[in-house]
């Protein structure tokens, strides 16, 4: 048996004495590692080893959550470590850094914030983690996070909710890229996952709701008529008009907008334009948008609604836009089973099915990124001039169909 303060060989002590051990000392082992018992009864596993020169004392843990085998193997490990020049200390301390998976979640969300298009996303981030996956994973080491646990955030809601689980299966994979580069993992197991995840049936996958491009106009009358602000009705009626999406059309600025010059006898549309900065863009490029004259008819009524902040459309309250739920809202107050990003769509088939504009004219006026790379790297033009007379030629159709809209309820 072991002797207080004196040096045994390698494996002096056994499991038995050293939970029985209570008398104040130090009981050694071997590779330096032995065992203390303090006066008031605390005991520790220490090893006294050299680093760098420098004589040292690494505390191991205490016997009751470190066994004498575990504290043997990592007293032979950082022996190793300092043999061959390394500092066991240091490689604790980086163990020791490496962060929860909620903590280098919200680390990354907080370094991406300045980049997204608004609050809103940022907040949808941490949001959808912090429902799905902080139960399962957010207290594990970002470093540890196996398969096995990216797949148990993601299987309940794969078939049941498939957007938000792409979403939360994209952002996980962001927290895994950034642990990556921060040397704490070699893999992202958001993305080794595919296989074992349910397929999908894409026949019942749900796009947004769109009306028939025929009802439009009655839509936009009902929301004249209703009780509506007045800056609700423009912003909605512009939003349909341009084709674009509510937040960008929400939060348009004036700075953004060349009303150009109104339209004469000589010519037979305005030159307005409308100037989408990349920064507030899907597609993260400028987009330029060719007003209709009616747009433009909009514009001129909103100038005196402004709040001073440079908006457009400004809502409640000072220097912020009118919000996307007031428009979708009234919409389906009204009886229209269709989101406002629907709206889109209702421009794009009718484009297909009541004209005869270019695909990639269409394609440009939603700002549509063309995915076939090669084709991307010829086509640089916006088509800017073909896309003014779709847009006149939309807002035209729509006009005629309010006309019918007002003989029908007269």
């Amino acid at each position: 048996m072991a002797t207080k303060g004196l040096r045994k060989p390698e494996k002096a002590l056994t499991v038995k004495f050293v939970e029985s051990a209570r008398e104040p000392g130090k009981y050694f082992d071997g590779h330096g590692l032995f065992l203390r018992v303090q006066p008031n009864g605390a005991r520790q596993w220490v090893q006294r080893i050299i680093i760098r020169g420098k004589r040292s004392e690494l505390g191991l843990g205490n016997p009751a959550l470190v066994s004498l085998a575990q504290a043997r193997a990592l007293a032979l490990e950082n022996r190793k470590q300092a043999q061959s020049g390394g500092d066991p200390r240091q490689a604790k301390r980086e163990a020791e850094a490496v962060l929860s998976f909620e903590q280098a979640a919200r680390k990354v969300h907080a370094l991406h914030l300045p980049t997204w298009r608004n609050a809103k996303h940022g907040a949808q981030f941490l949001t959808t983690l912090e429902t799905y996956a902080f139960p399962h994973i957010g207290n594990i080491r970002v470093g540890d996070v196996n398969t096995a646990d990216v797949l148990a955030v993601l299987s309940p809601i794969w078939t049941e909710k498939p957007e938000t689980a792409a979403r939360v299966r994209q952002r996980i994979g962001m927290v895994m890229k950034w642990a990556v580069a921060q040397g704490w993992r070699q893999d992202n197991p958001a993305l080794s996952i595919t296989e074992a995840l349910p397929k999908r049936d894409k026949s019942q996958q749900e796009h947004r709701k769109a009306l028939s491009y025929t009802d439009v106009a009655n839509c936009i009358a009902a929301v004249q008529a209703s009780g509506a602000g007045l800056t609700t009705k423009l912003a909605f009626e512009f939003l349909v008009l341009t084709a674009t999406r509510s937040g960008e059309a929400r939060s348009a600025h004036w700075d953004e907008i060349d009303l150009g010059t109104p339209a004469t006898s000589a010519t037979s549309a305005t030159r307005a334009v409308w100037t989408i900065p990349a920064s507030r863009m899907k597609a993260k490029r400028d987009h330029r948008i060719p007003l209709s004259e009616r747009a433009v008819e909009i514009l001129r009524a909103a100038k005196g609604l402004s709040d001073g902040t440079g908006l457009v459309f400004p809502g409640t309250k000072t220097g912020k836009p009118l919000s996307d739920m007031t428009l979708s809202k009234l919409v389906k107050e009204l009886g229209f089973d269709a989101d406002v990003h629907g709206f889109r769509t209702s421009f794009r088939t009718w484009a297909q099915e009541r004209t005869n504009f270019p695909r990639e004219v269409a394609e440009a006026a939603l700002a549509h990124t063309i995915k076939d790379k090669a084709e991307a790297a010829y086509a640089r033009s916006d088509v800017f001039e073909k896309r003014r007379k779709m847009m006149e030629a939309w807002a035209g159709y729509l006009s005629q169909e309010a006309a019918k809209v007002v003989r029908i309820g007269a």
